[in-house]
């Protein structure tokens, strides 16, 4: 214990801090470069625009992120996740609107971190999460079919339609485009066998370049690639009030998708490395200044990439270094290798993104939920259906208020029950005081969901005098579980019950002393235990007993 204190007093702060581990950030940020370098330029393709700006976002973003972020380690460029908003956005509005629309969901993210509102991620139950992640991978996979196939279709907004168009087209088929992403896939899939080193999409890569180079295929390639770095410019049109307008729905999507995935991101990071954990407020500020930066770049909106970021830590990665290495050493490939990333195939970008896609499917979580609670499974399946089939933001919503009535039916499942009299009255109480007196036993909180049953329950109880209630388990009541009681405690009287309560808790007792509810009821009927409310019952009948025989 007290090696490990001075090894944390010895830990240098500030720039000492992030220069001491800076090979393994060298390490960690080239190696992530690497990674990101085909990831960059399939995700750009994949949200419609050209691959130069994917390069352009993994290298602006991947600082500016680094830098301002909340993060020791993340990595920030374009995401799967991101290509499937962008996409259809590209498509209605032209990349000139996305840029707009970047930046305005920038300015949301930072509203987001200046408020304070980063923690509200972790309150997104989990399978809604994967049900959206899952839908996303489907999404990136179907939508790579016409590159896989060759097909020369015009891309479609919509997933279904656009899905049975690739079907309705397979008798044109390109089998050399085929043969090449095939190439990649088996590369990816396999390549890990033989050395981690190096990654198996950027072998694949390689190889399916040179292969469609040596035999003069007759394939699409991405086509020229600027070898310089990106200057800034303005973006037109970002005076329009009515243009703004506009575009404040998808700029609420892209911020909403950029700063779940950043913050999940985060969170992942933290369970890898032993470093400082994420700040959530700050990871979105600087998710925000680099969705505001890359638009004047030329690039796409970007957010905190998981992958990315798993492959900085494990490599080395430790401090907000590695992260503009990882910028640095992508933008030098861009000037060294421009005019041989213009040779790739799309085939092979499609190739990566397939493999990649079925890796995001989370199928362990799948299995546990089928295993475990089939009604968690039915909201992680609608929030993918719904995904797929109308966007990721309506997702989110429908998946939220599945999950929160699924959650209120298990709160309303409340416990209660009749305390057995073996169990419910301490020795020496006379027979004829037990047969006026119930004990209840009450479980769990006290709220909406719960307190019609609540009500219902202990109406059915039949003539006692005497009617106690242990809720010493029970940790809140709200407002309307209050009415219930009032309506109780009224119906009680009425039949000349009295109603007792016994073990509140503190939070419970503040709630009734503040609606008024416990002076109706009384002090002198709110004990301990349920032990001191009966032996305070005793002391009357006592009384009556010695009355009668005198």
């Amino acid at each position: 214990m007290t090696e490990t204190v001075i090894k944390q007093e010895q830990q240098p702060v500030g720039l000492g801090r992030i220069f001491t581990h800076w090979r393994g950030d060298l390490t960690g940020g080239i190696t992530a470069a690497i990674v990101a370098l085909p990831l960059a330029l399939a995700f750009a393709v994949a949200s419609g625009v050209e691959p130069k700006a994917g390069l352009y976002t993994a290298i602006i973003a991947g600082i500016v992120a680094a830098v301002c972020g909340g993060s020791q380690v993340q990595i920030t460029g374009p995401t799967g996740a991101m290509a499937v908003i962008l996409i259809g956005i590209v498509s209605k509005y032209g990349i000139e609107k996305v840029w707009i629309a970047g930046v305005m969901a920038g300015v949301i993210q930072i509203a987001l971190g200046v408020t304070k509102l980063g923690q509200v991620v972790k309150f997104i139950p989990h399978p809604v999460t994967t049900g959206f992640t899952n839908g996303i991978a489907v999404i990136i996979f179907c939508s790579q079919l016409n590159n896989f196939f060759g097909l020369d279709l015009p891309r479609s907004e919509h997933f279904l339609p656009g899905l049975l168009d690739t079907f309705s087209h397979l008798e044109n088929i390109n089998w050399e485009t085929v043969a090449i992403a095939s190439v990649v896939i088996v590369t990816k899939l396999f390549w890990a066998k033989i050395t981690r080193l190096i990654p198996g999409s950027l072998v694949g890569l390689v190889l399916a370049t040179g292969l469609t180079a040596y035999f003069h295929l007759n394939i699409h390639t991405i086509g020229e690639i600027p070898q310089s770095l990106p200057l800034p410019h303005g973006i037109p049109h970002w005076q329009d009030w009515g243009l703004l307008r506009e575009l404040i729905n998808p700029a609420l999507a892209l911020a909403a998708l950029g700063s779940i995935e950043s913050l999940l991101s985060a969170v992942v990071a933290d369970g890898m490395t032993v470093s400082d954990k994420h700040n959530s407020n700050r990871e979105l500020i600087g998710q925000g200044l680099a969705n505001i930066v890359v638009p004047f770049f030329g690039g796409i909106p970007a957010t905190g990439a998981i992958a990315r970021t798993a492959v900085n830590v494990r490599s080395g990665g430790k401090t907000r270094l590695s992260g503009v290495i990882h910028g640095v050493a992508l933008a030098l490939i861009v000037v060294v290798f421009a005019p041989l990333a213009a040779q790739i195939p799309l085939a092979a970008l499609a190739g990566i993104l397939m493999v990649t896609s079925i890796r995001m499917i989370e199928w362990e979580t799948i299995g546990l939920l089928l295993r475990s609670d089939y009604a968690d499974f039915g909201v992680m399946l609608l929030t993918l259906l719904i995904t797929i089939v109308f966007d990721l933001i309506l997702a989110v919503e429908v998946g939220l208020i599945a999950a929160s009535i699924l959650f209120i039916k298990r709160m309303s499942e409340l416990e209660m029950a009749k305390v057995p009299e073996a169990e419910a009255f301490p020795p020496g109480i006379p027979l004829e005081l037990t047969q006026e007196i119930a004990v209840y036993r009450v479980d769990g909180p006290l709220f909406f969901g719960a307190a019609e049953r609540f009500a219902t329950f202990l109406r059915e109880e039949p003539q006692v005098k005497y009617l106690i209630l242990r809720l010493r388990f029970v940790p809140n009541i709200d407002t309307t579980a209050l009415v219930a009681l009032e309506d109780i405690y009224q119906d009680l009287k009425r039949r000349g019950c009295r109603l007792i309560l016994s073990g509140l808790q503190p939070q419970v007792q503040q709630r009734l002393e503040r609606s008024g509810l416990l002076d109706k009821i009384g002090q002198n009927n709110c004990f301990e235990t349920t032990d001191a409310a009966i032996r305070s019952l005793q002391e009357p009948v006592q009384e009556k007993v010695l009355e009668f025989q005198t």
